[in-house]
């Protein structure tokens, strides 16, 4: 199988020629003394851990029988992307999440994207995150996905040249770039020097470009809006870039009980008596948003919240039903979204994919398991999928009886060889693979600073780079010209 590494023209390392972008960080790299880096690493890792940066793991027990919260690794060495490429893969993500944020208004709406014969109706009607409350509901800007996390992947072509794809739409409530940024401190602190001798472009403002977003998706007649950061509380995975993103932006951290619906508006508790609230950020997903609509039991959420978001005197972001275009079984079709909302071609490709609820590529799914990644479509965060070549016999026949079963519940995929970056590992620097999670934020225009969360999956020659699932991170640097 063909490799791409993204700092070395060739695999193994030693003695491979370094690509142009990477020249300069490679004499710096070459002068470092690995007890130095060691040392860098361990002061990496007690920062990060004093600030509290972790990562809960759902089902993960400690010897007591309590939830675990890992540190999630960081890497020394950054992934680095010259300009002209990132200014590619910028058109291309701004394209994306476009016509994404089309087809959202469109299924809410008129449903001309069916009318046309271009996704199945079932596959959107009757789609897990289709949220048939959301139909008719205008929203500011028709915008839906205000915050979107595309998930980026390099693999060779034919000729052995790393080519950009899209594996994954991330656009019901995105996580990571607290990460992306703590790690982009943490490289100035520890790397000062790297900084002037590089002309690597801020990720720095995102906060006031997120909170530039937000508040520009407030009701019309909203002139200084209250925005607020809606979390599911301490205990959820991602409470720590709850908790960041609130204080970077200046605005408040709320749980549901904090809350509540009067007169159709919405109102915060405070110290002071009660405050209107304009824009939600909410990290807590659709079905626990508001018990008087979706789950009952619900605690997380807001009893009427849905009644002021339908009125237009509360906004929600990212909106409800959002999901319905980040599932698997939809992401197939986003191509022929773009030509069909923009009239353009895609400027970044989707990764090939088979749909196993159709009888041709099912059957091929099932001749090639051993060979393909197969995943299920409402799957997130590594789980419920097959990576063919690293699975046991017992594996693929167990993954063959679900398919069988349930067929329109899986996709599948060719198991690409993601590029690899050189990583600081326990046995010295090797190459590990990694993918890259641009942020995107639509307001009244799509906007997104240059870079993302670097995801790395730190065991040799494995391609699941999820924290969830050991993973860790590395600083993105773009250069500018």
């Amino acid at each position: 199988m063909l490799k791409f590494d993204e700092m070395y023209a060739r695999l193994p390392m030693e003695g491979s020629p370094v690509r142009a972008h990477y020249e300069a960080y490679a004499r710096w790299l070459a002068r470092q003394p690995d007890e130095v880096m060691k040392a860098r690493r361990e002061e990496a890792e007690m920062i990060f851990r004093r600030v509290g940066i972790t990562f809960a793991v759902y089902g993960a027990k400690d010897e007591d029988g309590a939830g675990t919260e890992r540190l999630i690794p960081f890497d020394l060495i950054p992934r680095i992307i010259p300009a002209h490429e990132w200014q590619s893969m910028e058109k291309g993500l701004v394209q994306r999440v476009t016509a994404l944020n089309r087809f959202i208004h469109d299924v809410y709406h008129d449903q001309e994207i069916i009318r046309a014969g271009v996704i199945p109706a079932d596959q959107i009607l009757q789609n897990a995150q289709f949220r048939s409350v959301m139909m008719g509901v205008d929203v500011p800007n028709h915008v839906y996905s205000q915050i979107s996390g595309i998930d980026i992947v390099r693999a060779p072509n034919a000729q052995g040249e790393g080519e950009y794809y899209v594996l994954e739409d991330n656009l019901r409530v995105p996580s990571g770039v607290s990460y992306m940024l703590e790690d982009r401190k943490m490289m100035m602190r520890l790397f000062p020097d790297l900084f002037s001798q590089h002309r690597v472009a801020p990720v720095a403002h995102y906060p006031d470009l997120l909170l530039e977003t937000l508040r520009a998706s407030a009701p019309p007649a909203t002139a200084e809006p209250t925005v607020v950061v809606l979390t599911p509380g301490m205990y959820n995975s991602a409470y720590f870039e709850h908790a960041f993103l609130a204080q970077q932006m200046g605005v408040e951290l709320v749980e549901g009980q904090d809350l509540l619906v009067k007169d159709n508006f919405v109102w915060m508790r405070t110290t002071r008596g009660l405050k209107r609230v304009d824009v939600i950020y909410r990290r807590v997903d659709d079905d626990f948003l508001d018990p008087e609509v979706f789950r009952p039991g619900s605690t997380l959420g807001c009893a009427g919240l849905m009644n002021a978001y339908r009125a237009g005197n509360v906004a929600i972001c990212n909106a409800v039903g959002t999901g319905v275009a980040d599932d698997k079984s939809i992401y197939p079709y986003v191509p022929k979204m773009i030509e069909f909302y923009l009239g353009e071609k895609p400027i970044l490709n989707n990764v090939p994919t088979y749909i196993c609820r159709n009888p041709d590529e099912l059957q091929y799914t099932l001749d090639n398991l051993k060979d393909l990644v197969v995943k299920e479509v409402h799957g997130a965060g590594g789980y419920g999928m097959l990576v063919g070549p690293a699975s046991t016999k017992a594996e693929i026949e167990e993954f063959r009886a679900a398919l069988l079963a349930n067929p329109g519940g899986y996709i599948a995929q060719p198991t690409l060889s993601l590029s690899s970056c050189p990583t600081f590992v326990e046995s010295g620097i090797a190459p590990r693979h990694i993918d890259l999670r641009p942020f995107v934020l639509s307001g009244k225009t799509v906007q997104m600073v240059p870079g993302g969360l670097t995801r790395v999956a730190l065991k040799e020659g494995s391609l699941v780079v999820n924290s969830s699932q050991g993973g860790g991170t590395k600083d993105t640097w773009i250069l500018e010209v």
